[in-house]
């Protein structure tokens, strides 16, 4: 049986493809407590540390999948289940009207007649009053919502490592603590659960020290008086790495107050100053894509998004000529530089891998309901990002242009993948690198587009 297990995965380790597609290609062996228990030993007695750490990784993927697949299965059990109940409900009200119906006066139906045309749009008015009174925070929690937090509260809920405590974690998982996480450390507080008790708790503390610290930073902010003193104290916060979320919301808050309260003049300082604070924040980002995707779910008008992925996406020539010694003699003497193209400040499928990296860590997440969470957010700029990258770049070749592209560039677009794809299904073909069961745009979506709750 080990030596089967070895086997497989050496087959997963060395894989040409995607892991998570042999995962799911492979689902039962995957998930066999066998093979399970197997890999945890295996990784647990690894004397080699980087050899453990891949192992690690793998374990965590496949756990990773295993869950997701389980929440889909939950979703889609309890979708088949509420389309049961409502369809019973709709042929017990058919029917009570089919009774009500046969005991009507020729004036009852004439009445009733007269309230047919205005009764679908009442239904609909009705349905989307009914929608906006259940905020966020009032919607039940279900079981797939439950089990898609099940990774994050087992980094948050003892047992702990030497040292660790429940603000200690809290703290270094802060970013990914969302208000429906707290309604589930809630649920399970009031069930008895002292351990999520202490972490709702630590939650609350560390929100508070953070809050605190930004109305410190904000003080010290407004002390400058003049506004260009203020951004100035900005960016050296910034470059100190003082500039956080809290700090940022702090901004905002204060400056829907002053809108409340009528006083514009203020109001447009802090516009400025979180504006500038963002800016700053952004540029202690580790790549451009991050800093590009920021200022874009800082932009609530698709035009002037739009222009900024355009502005990004353009190829131009570099000033600068990097490379060889070669290379500079050339420019300096009026010639080419070779392998020397112009490039965008960001290229497209570096943008779209930064979008999938944040929907996987923090496709949870939500925002206030003026802006809807995050996760819609990211999907609509990685579709507007993939039209304008087509309109730069042009569209999709065939297979015979793909394949030559390829093998000149040894690159390949994903807008032309997928394009090929698009136009393979519609000839009833399948492209070799597709993958229905698990490929999406986005990862955190599943196939009819919606988003999967957990950020899983």
């Amino acid at each position: 049986m080990n030596d089967a297990f070895e086997m497989f995965l050496a087959e997963l380790v060395f894989s040409p493809t995607d892991v998570r597609s042999d995962i799911v290609d492979n689902y039962e062996r995957a998930s066999d407590p066998e093979f399970q228990t197997w890999l945890n030993i295996k990784v647990e007695g690894c004397a080699d540390p980087e050899e453990r750490m891949a192992l690690r990784d793998l374990a965590e993927i496949i756990e990773d999948v295993m869950t997701k697949i389980e929440v889909n299965q939950i979703a889609q059990a309890r979708a088949a289940q509420e389309a049961a109940e409502a369809e019973s409900q709709r042929v017990l009200a058919a029917e009570a009207d089919a009774d009500a119906g046969r005991k009507m006066s020729s004036t009852d139906v004439l009445r009733k007649a007269s309230l047919v045309d205005t009764a679908g749009v009442q239904t609909e008015m009705d349905a989307a009053e009914a929608d906006a009174e259940v905020s966020f925070m009032y919607s039940k929690l279900t079981d797939e919502i439950r089990k898609s937090y099940g990774k994050l509260l087992k980094k948050l809920l003892p047992p702990y490592k030497k040292g660790d405590t429940p603000r200690s974690k809290v703290s270094a998982l802060y970013e990914q603590c969302d208000a429906q996480l707290v309604k589930v450390l809630q649920e399970r507080a009031e069930e008895g659960d002292a351990d999520s008790a202490e972490v709702l708790t630590a939650l609350a503390e560390e929100q508070a020290a953070r809050m605190t610290v930004a109305t410190d930073t904000l003080r010290e902010v407004l002390s400058m008086g003049d506004p260009g003193r203020m951004e100035g104290s900005i960016i050296k916060m910034a470059r100190e790495g003082r500039i956080d979320e809290a700090f940022l919301l702090l901004l905002e808050a204060n400056a829907v107050q002053a809108e409340a309260a009528g006083a514009t003049g203020p109001a447009q300082v802090m516009r400025k100053l979180g504006m500038r604070a963002s800016e700053e924040k952004d540029k202690q980002s580790s790549t451009k894509e991050v800093k590009l995707l920021r200022k874009l779910l800082r932009t609530p008008n698709p035009d002037d998004r739009a222009a900024i992925i355009e502005e990004a996406f353009t190829p131009r020539d570099k000033l600068m000529v990097e490379g060889s010694y070669e290379n500079i003699q050339m420019a300096a003497e009026g010639e080419a530089p070779e392998e020397q193209k112009p490039e965008p400040d960001v290229p497209p499928p570096d943008f779209i891998n930064a979008c999938k990296a944040v929907l996987l860590n923090f496709g949870n997440l939500s925002s206030d309901d003026s802006q809807g969470d995050l996760a819609t957010r990211i999907k609509q700029i990685a579709s507007e990002a993939e039209i304008v990258a087509t309109k730069i770049y042009g569209q999709g070749m065939d297979s015979r242009e793909q394949q030559d592209r390829a093998w000149k560039d040894e690159t390949t677009s994903i807008f032309d993948l997928e394009l090929l794809e698009v136009e393979a299904e519609q000839r009833g073909e399948e492209v070799p690198w597709a993958n229905p069961n698990m490929d999406d745009i986005i990862p955190g979506f599943d196939t009819d587009g919606k988003m999967k709750i957990g950020g899983i």
